[in-house]
């Protein structure tokens, strides 16, 4: 483990120079094109032999051991979100309206930092390390994560599991943070709208107006989740988007609304597109008005393999210490799409502490937020776990 931490420290410089480089030229969902070349030059420029396009603009490759033995895949996301940087960093986004407001340039950092040690020590194991540099993880309808997997990304050679991270303010540095079993929500996105009558607006009675309609629907489906659901099981239903009306005197005719529904039970899950449709169809149609419905499963429930949970907690405690392991009481409601890779094979993934510890919790600045901004400090303890993890994997 000492040589470990030496390897990292001497390799900080670099592995800050990509996070600030890919931080500051962020590229959305499905247009990862130069990040990704980045990403494999680099990866040229340490010897090895980088497959690019996988699965859209991943990048993968291979660091051999020894000996033959099993194959473990690390894995980072790479594409940034659609929103406006306001961190004030010198390195701040160049890309107007693009923003790696999520960390995916910290973690494709800190697998390259990974990729830095590993390939040093490609003498001292046994076995294969997969570097799995993964784009779109952003959109629950164009996972990159099920893309690369189509793509053969989980094969020759065969993965026998995978371990990836995020960067979570929720924990100070120092703190990485892991559960058994469910660890993030499924995403699901579903898609509304509601059909009315257009009238003049001092003539209510002539028309049927689509936008009393739907905040009838808004305030309906919120009984899903207080009425419908258990409260032992957790779930979210959220309009996030609506449009409607055309002008302040008009009734309006159409009205269209965005939503998204989370939960960690596989059969609640099933039953949510029925129930929602349901509630549309009976306040729409009660009212006059008609509806179109549109349902998109999206990521499953990220759930971590029992075995690798242990492997990763054995990780921490040796590499960070007993203090810095934190088991949550509970499970987030956020999606990844790193719950595709746990389908296939035994994996887990972590939360990685990055608020600066002298802030307050209330004071935390989330993901998805153009002020996200996660302490550098936090990179190194990314890395050790990521790389003792691989390495116990590969010794087991």
């Amino acid at each position: 483990m000492a040589e470990l931490k030496e390897l990292i420290q001497k390799y900080m410089p670099q592995i800050l120079e990509h996070r600030r480089h890919i931080h500051a030229h962020p590229e959305l969902t499905g247009q990862e094109k130069e990040t990704a070349a980045y990403i494999a030059q680099v990866l040229r420029d340490m010897g090895l032999k980088p497959v690019e396009n996988v699965g859209g603009y991943g990048v993968v490759a291979l660091i051999q051991g020894k000996n033959p033995g099993k194959c473990v895949g690390l894995r980072a996301d790479i594409d940034a979100l659609p929103l406006t940087e306001c961190t004030g960093l010198p390195y701040a986004s160049q890309n107007p309206g693009v923003a790696h407001s999520c960390g995916h340039d910290t973690h494709a950092a800190m697998l390259l930092g990974a990729a830095y040690v590993l390939n040093e020590l490609k003498d001292q194991f046994d076995g294969t390390v997969k570097l799995i540099f993964q784009p779109a993880e952003e959109d629950p309808m164009a996972s990159g994560a099920k893309k690369m997997i189509e793509a053969g990304v989980l094969e020759n050679p065969h993965v026998d599991g995978v371990f990836g991270q995020h960067v979570w303010p929720q924990y100070e540095v120092g703190q990485v943070a892991v559960r058994n079993g469910a660890m993030m929500a499924s995403s699901d996105r579903f898609f509304i709208t509601v059909k009315g009558k257009s009238s003049h607006g001092s003539a209510p009675e002539n028309g049927i107006d689509a936008i009393a309609i739907s905040a009838q629907v808004i305030s309906a489906l919120q009984n899903i989740v207080s009425r419908n659901v258990s409260p032992l099981d957790s779930a979210v239903v959220t309009i996030g988007k609506i449009t409607g009306g055309n002008r302040y005197n008009v009734i309006a005719d159409t009205v269209k609304m965005e939503g998204t529904c989370r939960n960690l039970n596989p059969a609640v899950r099933k039953q949510m597109p029925a129930r929602i449709e349901n509630i549309v169809k009976g306040v729409a149609e009660g009212m006059g008005g008609s509806y179109e419905f549109q349902y998109f499963m999206g990521y499953s429930p990220t759930v971590n393999d029992p075995k690798q949970f242990e492997l990763v907690c054995e990780a921490v405690r040796e590499t960070q210490g007993e203090d810095a392991l934190v088991i949550p009481a509970s499970s987030a409601l956020g999606g990844e799409d790193f719950s595709f890779y746990c389908e296939k094979v035994p994996s887990a993934f972590i939360w990685l502490g990055c608020r600066d510890p002298k802030m307050p919790l209330e004071k935390l600045v989330p993901i998805h937020n153009g002020g996200f901004a996660p302490m550098e400090e936090s990179f190194p303890i990314g890395m050790e776990v990521m790389v003792a993890s691989a390495l116990k994997f590969l010794a087991k």
